[in-house]
């Protein structure tokens, strides 16, 4: 797949197609992303699950909203597409891929952002259903993603790979690395199984010609760290905020400019790295 004819420096990302998951809420990091490859010219199919977010202390947002903020990022010429769809189910990831192939022809881009939080608990909350809820949803739909994306790509057993036609995939964590998540044991759990295998599928990916990486955001105020409604009291919140170098938390618009730049041809040196975009949180 040879991607660079249509690009230009102002449309780093035109003629190229991605699927991004997670893109259900209009301030969530999967919009955030959504809207910015489509400001850089790509053609953009979005994963959304609503009923996960109306379980959530924030409500659900309406999906037409949803799809009318990254239609109106599209640049010139490039498509939508999108799928309302339950990653938890074993046959969701090639439905979806498949989806958005027929959609678009071939898929380019990769970006896992979706996941499942709630219903968590302390290790002496653990069941096998809580435990099972969330790899299903954060790491096996995944995994399977990108082996559905990867059998695109023929084999590459003719000498060095062209980088100037990777594929790329990118995988979303959630900072386990970078310090202890109480309360959190089974998201946590489901994100560090992504940060720890991402070496090696990174490195069975490369076969195929395509990149992996692993983004860590931070904390991104999707909502959650609004003063109400939450899940979080207001002196952990306040605390997490003492601790950002830079007065404020996240915003989806700061994840998303790294992942846009993991996925063009300036980030085609990056494979196999699990990145933290946090601010400085981490170092505090």
């Amino acid at each position: 797949m040879n991607m660079s004819a249509d690009r230009s420096s102002s449309l780093p990302l035109a003629g190229r197609t991605a699927l991004v998951t997670g893109v259900s809420r209009r301030r969530g990091i999967g919009l955030g992303v959504s809207r910015r490859l489509a400001e850089l010219g790509a053609s953009v199919f979005v994963q959304h699950y609503s009923p996960h977010d109306a379980d959530q202390p924030w409500g659900a947002d309406d999906i037409d909203s949803v799809r009318a903020a990254v239609r109106s990022a599209l640049a010139p010429g490039a498509d939508f597409g999108d799928w309302g769809l339950d990653l938890a189910e074993s046959t969701a990831p090639r439905r979806l891929i498949d989806a958005a192939v027929d959609t678009f022809g071939r898929l380019d881009i990769l970006i896992c952002n979706h996941a499942r939080s709630g219903g968590d608990g302390s290790i002496f909350d653990m069941t096998p259903e809580s435990l099972d809820a969330h790899w299903s949803v954060n790491a096996r739909s995944t995994l399977l993603l990108t082996r559905h994306f990867a059998e695109q790509f023929a084999p590459d057993s003719f000498g060095p790979i062209d980088e100037s036609a990777t594929g790329r995939v990118i995988w979303m964590t959630s900072g386990q690395h970078e310090g202890p998540m109480p309360g959190e044991v089974a998201y946590a759990t489901s994100k560090a199984a992504l940060a720890g295998i991402t070496p090696t599928v990174a490195s069975e990916l490369l076969t195929r010609g395509i990149l992996l990486n692993t983004v860590n955001p931070g904390p991104v105020n999707t909502g959650y760290l609004d003063d109400e409604p939450t899940d979080r009291s207001a002196e952990v919140k306040k605390g997490a905020l003492r601790s950002m170098p830079f007065g404020r938390f996240g915003l989806p618009s700061d994840p998303a400019r790294l992942i846009a730049w993991l996925v063009s041809d300036e980030g085609r040196w990056m494979v196999g790295q699990v990145l933290t975009s946090d601010g400085g949180f981490s170092l505090s």
